[in-house]
């Protein structure tokens, strides 16, 4: 199976950013970890601050089989990427936060992805990955 993480805004950040909410360890590192654990399928990791780049890859792993997708603050504000999910061939997509977004502050309770995807995994650290991928292959 060949499945597509995509990290959107300050992502790139993890391991040194707000380290009490997100963590101490890189999204690369945690990456690392995941490809090890699911040597069987092939996973793809893209990040970018940049809504139009995320777009872009979005439609370039149209073919895959599943995309996990972070689009940080993005998720509150871009119907752009949304519309890009809607257009997308892959029988899974998978919306995933690090933090429980419903704990937080009042704006991020708001997802304009959710619609569009098979189902939000949300509070469990980078645990939300894996949870993620593993909703993928079970399914």
């Amino acid at each position: 199976m060949q499945i597509a993480i995509i990290n959107g805004p300050n992502l790139n950040l993890l391991g040194s950013r707000e380290t009490a909410i997100y963590g101490n360890v890189s999204f690369e590192a945690y990456f690392q970890q995941l490809v090890e654990r699911f040597q069987a399928h092939r996973l793809h990791y893209f990040q970018s601050n940049i809504e139009g780049e995320l777009i872009n890859e979005i439609h370039r792993v149209t073919h895959y089989d599943a995309i996990i997708l972070n689009a940080g603050a993005y998720t509150h504000t871009s119907i752009a990427i949304a519309d890009a999910l809607r257009a997308v061939q892959c029988k899974k997509i998978i919306e995933v936060h690090i933090s429980n977004v419903f704990a937080r502050e009042e704006y991020r309770h708001h997802s304009f992805i959710s619609p569009v995807c098979t189902g939000v995994i949300s509070g469990f650290g980078l645990d939300s990955y894996r949870l993620a991928l593993e909703a993928v292959l079970l399914s």
